[in-house]
């Protein structure tokens, strides 16, 4: 049986409050990389075909910028919690382009919470995630709720 005991549960997110997330810096071989694994439309693959479009260089996949959020959210707080994961996502805006060269960072914000009904062992939080470019324009935004255990449920 594992010793380790998660830093953050469910009472530690509190309504309100927010939860920053590390910097990423995109490179167009990544880019390049996951367009050709999974959305390998000429602007994500090829600088030219990204200067020729409306986003202006090589640009990476609203999908690639959801993984790398992804990642630093888990590097932030997820992988040192009791998430149980989430049952799905409200909504996901891809509002400017991601290009090669640009540092990422985030924040998480705490919209709501509460203890399921039928699991009290475990609780519900509403997030709602934004992620920046360098010239803190906001690249993504995403909402959706996800599941902690809490640290200590009700008996």
């Amino acid at each position: 049986m594992s010793e380790y005991s998660p830093r953050y549960a469910y009472e530690d997110f509190t309504i309100g409050s927010e939860w920053p997330l590390g910097s990423k810096i995109v490179t167009a071989e990544e880019i390049i990389e996951f367009a050709r694994q999974f959305d390998p439309q000429p602007f994500h693959l090829d600088e030219a075909a990204g200067k020729a479009s409306i986003l202006g260089g090589l640009a990476a996949s609203g999908w690639h910028t959801v993984s790398m959020f992804m990642r630093m959210l888990c590097d932030a707080y997820l992988l040192d919690s009791t998430s149980q994961g989430a049952p799905g996502i409200d909504y996901v805006k891809w509002t400017q382009p991601v290009l090669a060269g640009d540092t990422l960072t985030g924040r998480t914000t705490i919209l709501d919470r509460r203890v399921s009904n039928s699991k009290p062992s475990l609780g519900f939080v509403k997030l709602h995630h934004s992620v920046f470019n360098q010239d803190g324009l906001i690249v993504c935004e995403l909402e959706h709720t996800a599941m902690f255990s809490l640290r200590e449920p009700a008996k």
